[in-house]
């Protein structure tokens, strides 16, 4: 006789684990992809920093068929180090999460496009809007939000989490500073809720198509 194996709910061994908490390579892919992001924008900026700020015109010009090129690059572009900085450091707490939940491409486009259009058709006129800050609200409002439009518990209590950590940067989406384009922010955000709401279905359709946790205490023929 061998000794007793694990069985699943259909009689098949495993004992493996499954989902996002327990995928390590998940996790380690997650971190590289975003250590890569901050280096190729301190790359973009080291570059603009060389080359006299000449990049920093290449932003969102609001109304202005040229200015439509900037909803691609803006994201890239930041107006210093300090600039950059304070984007990043959000920024890849929200991409690793998002990563995490393999939500990070649609959703980033989701926001990218939503984000530069508002700005573009609502931004001050003559005014190039750079800065990925855009984007970093938007990933914001997802996480915050997503769990109540997937009925999650564990998804709620982490935008609960996010809201006490990160829930300050929200004003930003009010015209408080007439330097920093809240119309960014705020279209970022909407795109965020959109995304959330847009992709809330398909994630109760994998959550429901993931198969159960294996149960032990069988055991199987040998």
């Amino acid at each position: 006789m061998s000794a007793p194996t694990p069985v699943g709910p259909i009689g098949t061994p495993d004992s493996r684990r499954s989902g996002p908490i327990h995928d390590r390579a998940l996790w380690v892919r997650s971190a590289v992809v975003m250590v890569v992001v901050i280096g190729v924008l301190n790359l973009v900026e080291a570059i603009d920093s060389a080359t006299n700020l000449r990049l920093d015109d290449d932003g969102i010009v609001p109304r202005e068929t040229d200015g439509l090129a900037g909803i691609v690059w803006s994201p890239f572009l930041h107006a210093g180090f300090d600039h950059l900085t304070s984007n990043a450091t959000v920024g890849a707490v929200l991409g690793f999460l998002l990563l995490l939940a393999r939500r990070f491409v649609i959703t980033t486009a989701i926001v990218w496009i939503v984000s530069g259009f508002g700005v573009w058709l609502f931004g001050p006129a003559h005014v190039s809007t750079i800065g990925a800050s855009g984007i970093i609200f938007g990933w914001l409002a997802f996480l915050l939000v997503r769990g109540l439009f997937n009925r999650s518990p564990l998804q709620i209590v982490l935008g609960v989490v996010l809201a006490l950590v990160y829930g300050s940067v929200l004003w930003g989406v009010l015209p408080t500073q007439p330097q920093i384009s809240w119309q960014a922010h705020l279209f970022g955000a909407v795109g965020g809720v959109l995304a959330a709401s847009m992709l809330a279905g398909r994630d109760r359709r994998r959550s429901r198509s993931t198969p159960a946790a294996p149960l032990y205490g069988g055991t199987t023929p040998r």
